[in-house]
């Protein structure tokens, strides 16, 4: 690897990101799934029912691409979904138990993966480079007006 690019911070942050991604979609794939549907899934139970629209807001995806995901979940029994009795194009979708379970699963997978990529590290050093990250993050969300 050039010197000039191991000197780029963003650049080591870009190649391990991408690896540890495909490791992860990888494990994903082996179910039928991809990391918008652990996002969903994520989300669903940390923050509760949401609307659809509400997701895509939160999620940062394209709200034809969120539909398909949510069609998906739900035929596989993880999400539910209802209209709206007040609004009728609003539609709410909840995780299910099945979603729970899978989730934790999947939480599960993505840590093995982490512990594989943060392996040369020790727990303290992760847990500064884990602070680091969550910080440049937030400041990226600010500057993007979202979080």
């Amino acid at each position: 690897m050039p010197p000039t690019l191991l000197d780029l911070s963003t650049y080591l942050l870009s190649r391990i990101g991408k690896s540890s991604r495909g490791r992860l979609a990888e494990l994903l794939a082996e179910r039928d799934l991809r990391l918008w549907d652990m996002a969903v899934l994520a989300a669903l139970s940390d923050f509760g029912p949401q609307a659809q629209r509400d997701l895509v807001r939160r999620l940062g995806i394209d709200p034809s691409d969120l539909a398909k995901v949510a069609d998906q979940l739900a035929a596989a029994g993880y999400v539910e979904r209802a209209r709206d009795a007040a609004d009728r194009r609003r539609v709410s979708v909840t995780i299910t138990a099945a979603g729970r379970v899978l989730l934790a699963e999947l939480d599960e997978q993505a840590r093995a993966v982490q512990d594989e990529v943060l392996a040369p590290l020790d727990a303290g050093e992760r847990e500064v480079l884990h602070g680091l990250l969550l910080r440049l993050h937030r400041a990226q969300g600010e500057r993007r007006g979202a979080m």
